[in-house]
C-alpha cells in the first residue's frame, strides 16, 4: 500500500501548503514542499515499477508505507494541535515547531529515495521482473464441467457458422469462473475437432514473451524440433504462417492479459476465407473487446442446480449425496456464490474428509477461510487479477473489503470514502467524484466487482464483490497494515498496536472495544454491525480521526480532523455552532435522524464541504459580506450536493456561495412564507451546473411561477405541487433532461397530452401517485424513451399504445395500477413481438 499512503500524504501536503499555511513557521513550510518534491519522485516510480512483485520492490514498498504514515501522522498532529492553541489563546506565538519530528522521516525518505535512484541507475527494475517462462499448451485431456450446455452450443455455433472471413471470439469474466475449462470443453469437442484442420492452444499469461507464444502454439501444432526452437521471431512467425496457410483453423490464446498480445501475433494468421477462427479467454473487458469482429461471451455464474450438480460430482462422483449431509452440503454450495472454482476447491477438500454432520457444518461456518488454507492455486488465481492492477487501483479495490459479505455496496457512499481516504490520484479538469467513477468502471471492465443495480440514469447506482474476493482484500489490507476489519473481538490486533483503520462488523464486548479503540488511535472507524441498535459510547482519541460513520456510534471528544462525518444527532435539533467551527477539514456532511435539523451560520465557512446530506435541514441565510464589513464572502466551490433543505432561500447570495452545486433537494413545507418572490426559486436557472434537482411543495401554485431551470439539468423530481398539465412544458422544453419522475399529485388534472418538440432526450419517465385518468400520447412526444415506470396511478385507464412504438423503448413496469393498465402493457408487448422486436421487457409488480 505503499502507493496508496503516498496519495494519501500528497493529498495532506497540498492541502497543509493551500489551506494551513498559517499554522506553519517558515523551516515547516520549506520542509513541507521539499518533502512533497521527494513524494513526487516516488510515486513516478512506482507507476512504472513493475506490476509482479519481487522481494527488493516489496521492501521497498514497505518502507516507503512506513515513512508515509509517520510523516502524515507528524503534519496532522502539530496542525491538530496548532488549531487548538489558536482557538484557546488566538495567538500562534505559542507554537511548537516540529521541524526535527519532520526531519528525522525526511531522512528516512531520502534513503528510500537514493536505494530506487541506485535501481534505476543500475537498470535494476528490469532484472526484476519475473522472465517469461515458456507458455505450456494446455492438457489435451478431457475436460470436467457441469452445466453451462447452452454456453458451449452458443460457442460451437459462432465457431462453425457465420462470415468465411476470420474472426474473433473472446470469453470473458472474472478469475476462477471457467472461461478456461468452457473453452477447453469447446476445443475438444467432437464437431469442433472435425470442423477444423488445425487446432492450437496456448496459454499466455501476464508476463508474456512473443517468441515465447509462437513456439507455444507451434508446440501445439506438433510442428516443433530442436532446429525451430533455434529460429529468430521473425523466422518463427514466417514458419507459422506458412503451416496455416490454406487451412481452416482454431487458435486459441487464453489467459490474455493485454491488447499487446492481439497486436503482436494477428498479422501472423492468414485469412483465406475457410471460416478460421481465434478465441481468447481474459478477466479484462477492453482486451474482450479490442478489434473483435464478434461480441465477447460473458461468463455467467452457475446456477443453484448447476452448482449442486459440480459439487455432487466432486465429492461423490457417481455416488449421490447421504440425505443427512444434504441440507448442509447445499448451504455450502449457495456460499460459494455459482464460482466454479470455489465449489471444485471445497469439494476437493470434503470428498478427503470425513463426510459427518459435525465436519460439514465446521466447513460450512467457515468456508472462506478454509478454500484459502487448503488451496493454494485458488489464492493464486484470485491474487493475479489484484497483482495485475495499476498502482493508483490497488487501494481502491482493497478499500472494497470493509464491507460486510453480501453486502450491497451503494456506490455514492463508495466514491465518497474513496475521497476522503485519499486514494485517488487527481486529474486535470475532473472532479474526484467523476475520478472514482472512472476507477469504479475499471474495476467492473476487470471482473472484480460486479454490478447489482443501475440508477435511473444509467450509472452504477449499487455493486458487489464475491466473498472470495472480497476475503483476499481483507487478508491482503490486514498483512499491509491498510485496515482491520472486526468481527465479534479485536482477536489478531496485539496490544499497542497501531490501526490505521477499523472496520466494526460486529461486537461482543463492549468495555474490550472501548480499551483497545483508546489504544489503537484509528484514523478510520465505520460500523457496519446492525444488530446493536443501542448507542456505543466509544472513547477514541480524537486527535487524527478523520473518517466516522458509526450509525449508532457515539463517541465523549469531538475529533476535529474528520473529512467524513455520518452520524445520528442525539443532543437536539441545532448543531452546536461550537463544533461546526472544529470541522474545518469536513468534506462529508451526512446526518441519518429523521426529523428536521437546524445549522448554525459557520456551515457558510466550511470551505472543503463536497456533500451534505440530511434528513431535512434548515439552512441559515448566509451574512453578507456588507454587513459583516468585508469585500468579500467565502465561496463553497467544492460543494456538489445538498440535500434535504428545508424551505430554501435561493437568493442571489445563496447561489454566489455555491456555484458548483450537482445535485440539490429541497422541500417546501405548509406555513412557509407565502410572499411572491420570498424565496427566489427563479434564481435555481444560475446554478450552470446543476444536474439532478428534486424538489417537493406542500405550499402555494405561486412558487411554481416563480421558479426556473437551468438548462444543464439532467434529473428532476417533482412531488407535491399539484399543478396543471399544461404548465409542464417548463419541463419539457429542457434540452438536456434525461430523468423525470413525477410523484405524489405533483400535477393535478385528468388528461394529459405533451406537445410536440419536447421531452426529446428523456429516457426515463415514472409517474408515480398521480391524478390523472387519460393520457394521449405517440412516439413523436417522447423520441428517446428507454424505460417508463408507472406506479400507484389507479385512475389511469391505460397507456397510450403508441408508447410501444417508440424504437428506443426497452422497458414497461407496472405496479398497484389498474387491471386496465396491466392489460395496455401487456398488448403493447404482444404487439410488438408480433413486429419482432422481442427485446422489450414489461414487468407487473405488487398487483393483487
Amino acid at each position: 500500500m505503499a502507493y496508496a499512503a503516498l496519495l494519501s500524504l500528497k493529498h495532506l501536503l497540498e492541502h497543509t501548503l493551500d489551506h494551513d499555511y498559517q499554522y506553519l513557521i517558515l523551516d515547516e513550510k520549506q520542509q513541507i514542499e521539499s518533502l512533497l518534491q521527494k513524494l513526487c519522485f516516488l510515486q513516478d516510480f512506482l507507476d512504472h515499477s513493475p506490476q509482479k512483485s519481487s522481494e527488493t520492490i516489496d521492501c521497498l514498498e514497505s518502507q516507503i508505507r512506513d515513512a508515509a504514515y509517520e510523516a502524515e501522522d507528524i503534519i496532522e498532529s502539530h496542525i491538530t494541535d496548532r488549531v487548538h492553541e489558536e482557538s484557546a489563546s488566538k495567538s500562534g506565538d505559542s507554537f511548537t515547531p516540529f521541524c526535527h519530528q519532520l526531519e528525522e522521516v525526511i531522512e528516512e525518505i531520502d534513503s528510500i529515495k537514493k536505494r530506487v535512484e541506485k535501481i534505476k541507475d543500475d537498470n535494476d527494475v528490469q532484472d526484476l521482473q519475473t522472465r517469461t517462462e515458456p507458455s505450456q499448451p494446455a492438457s489435451s485431456g478431457k475436460s470436467s464441467m457441469v452445466g453451462l450446455d447452452d454456453d458451449i452450443m452458443e460457442i460451437k455455433v459462432r465457431l462453425t457458422r457465420g462470415s468465411s472471413s476470420i474472426e474473433t471470439l473472446s470469453v470473458v469474466g472474472m478469475g476462477g469462473i471457467g472461461k478456461t475449462t468452457l473453452t477447453r470443453k469447446v476445443y475438444d469437442d467432437e464437431k469442433i475437432v472435425q470442423h477444423f484442420d488445425i487446432r492450437a492452444w496456448v496459454t499466455v499469461s501476464q508476463n508474456y514473451s512473443a517468441r515465447e507464444l509462437l513456439l507455444g502454439l507451434l508446440d501445439s501444432m506438433k510442428k516443433t524440433t530442436d532446429k525451430v526452437r533455434e529460429k529468430s521471431f521473425e523466422e518463427l512467425a514466417d514458419y507459422l504462417y506458412k503451416n496455416l496457410k490454406g487451412m481452416r483453423y482454431l487458435m486459441v490464446l487464453d489467459d490474455v492479459w493485454d491488447t499487446n498480445v492481439w497486436d503482436n501475433v494477428k498479422r501472423l494468421f492468414p485469412n483465406d476465407n475457410y471460416g478460421s477462427r481465434i478465441m481468447m479467454t481474459t478477466r479484462l473487458e477492453n482486451v474482450a473487446g479490442y478489434e473483435n469482429s464478434c461480441s465477447p461471451h460473458h461468463m455467467r455464474f452457475l446456477n443453484e442446480g448447476e452448482s449442486w450438480n459440480l459439487f455432487c460430482e466432486n465429492v461423490f462422483g457417481k455416488d449421490g449425496c447421504p440425505t443427512e449431509l444434504k441440507q448442509i452440503g447445499k448451504r455450502i454450495v449457495q456460499n460459494c456464490r455459482g464460482l466454479p472454482l470455489a465449489i471444485v476447491v471445497i469439494a476437493g477438500l470434503l470428498s478427503k474428509a470425513t463426510k459427518t454432520q459435525h465436519y460439514w457444518t465446521y466447513i460450512g461456518e467457515n468456508l472462506s477461510s478454509a478454500i484459502a488454507s487448503n488451496d493454494d492455486n485458488c489464492s493464486k488465481i484470485l491474487s493475479l487479477s489484484y497483482k495485475h492492477l495499476p498502482h493508483h487501483l490497488k487501494g481502491c479495490f482493497l478499500y472494497i473489503g470493509i464491507f460486510p459479505e453480501d453486502y450491497v455496496i451503494i456506490v455514492s457512499k463508495l466514491v465518497k470514502l474513496w475521497i476522503v481516504e485519499r486514494l485517488l490520484k487527481p486529474e486535470r479538469s475532473k472532479s474526484l467524484e467523476d475520478v472514482a467513477r472512472e476507477y469504479l468502471l475499471e474495476l467492473v471492465d476487470r471482473n472484480l466487482i460486479l454490478v447489482h443495480e443501475k440508477s435511473s440514469m444509467g450509472k452504477i447506482k449499487g455493486c458487489r464483490i464475491h466473498d472470495l474476493l472480497r476475503d483476499f482484500c481483507v487478508r491482503e489490507a490486514q498483512r499491509e497494515k491498510f485496515f482491520h476489519v472486526n468481527n465479534m473481538g479485536l482477536c489478531g490486533i496485539s496490544e499497542g498496536t497501531k490501526v490505521r483503520r477499523l472496520i466494526i462488523h460486529s461486537y461482543r464486548k463492549l468495555n474490550d472495544l472501548d480499551i483497545c479503540l483508546h489504544n489503537m488511535r484509528p484514523r478510520s472507524v465505520l460500523n457496519f454491525d446492525l444488530k446493536h441498535y443501542h448507542p456505543l459510547e466509544i472513547f477514541i482519541n480524537p486527535r487524527l480521526l478523520s473518517v466516522l460513520d458509526k450509525k449508532t456510534v457515539r463517541i465523549i471528544e469531538f475529533p476535529v480532523n474528520l473529512r467524513y462525518f455520518a452520524f445520528e444527532l442525539r443532543f437536539g435539533r441545532s448543531f452546536p455552532a461550537s463544533l461546526l467551527y472544529l470541522l474545518r477539514n469536513l468534506q462529508i456532511f451526512v446526518c441519518e435522524n429523521l426529523g428536521s435539523i437546524n445549522l448554525p451560520l459557520e456551515i457558510w465557512e466550511m470551505r472543503q464541504l463536497r456533500h451534505v446530506k440530511f434528513w431535512e435541514v434548515v439552512l441559515p441565510d448566509p451574512p453578507s459580506a456588507e454587513t459583516e464589513g468585508k469585500k468579500s464572502f467565502i465561496v463553497l466551490d467544492n460543494l456538489q450536493t445538498l440535500s434535504n433543505v428545508v424551505n430554501f432561500r435561493c437568493t442571489e447570495e445563496v447561489i454566489q456561495r455555491i456555484p458548483n452545486l450537482k445535485r440539490l433537494k429541497i422541500s417546501f413545507k405548509r406555513g412557509a412564507v407565502l410572499e411572491r418572490g420570498y424565496y427566489c426559486l427563479n434564481n435555481l436557472v444560475h446554478l450552470l451546473k446543476l444536474e439532478s434537482l428534486s424538489c417537493s411543495i406542500i405550499s402555494s401554485l405561486s412558487f411554481w411561477k416563480n421558479i426556473a431551470f437551468p438548462i444543464s439539468l439532467k434529473k428532476l423530481s417533482l412531488k407535491n405541487c399539484c399543478l396543471p398539465w399544461e404548465d409542464l412544458t417548463i419541463v419539457g422544453s429542457l434540452p438536456n433532461l434525461h430523468v423525470l419522475k413525477l410523484l405524489w399529485y405533483s400535477f393535478d388534472g385528468l388528461e394529459w397530452e405533451p406537445n410536440e418538440g419536447e421531452f426529446l432526450q428523456l429516457k426515463y419517465l415514472m409517474l408515480a401517485d398521480i391524478n390523472l385518468e387519460n393520457w394521449i400520447a405517440d412516439s413523436i412526444h417522447f423520441p428517446s424513451l428507454e424505460h417508463l415506470v408507472i406506479e400507484q396511478c389507479r385512475y389511469l385507464k391505460e397507456i397510450p399504445s403508441g408508447i410501444g412504438e417508440i424504437p428506443t423503448l426497452e422497458s414497461i413496469e407496472v405496479s398497484l395500477c389498474g387491471d386496465s393498465v396491466v392489460t395496455s402493457a401487456k398488448q403493447i408487448q404482444a404487439e410488438q413481438q408480433s413486429l419482432g422486436n422481442d427485446d422489450l421487457q414489461v414487468r407487473i409488480v405488487n398487483q393483487s
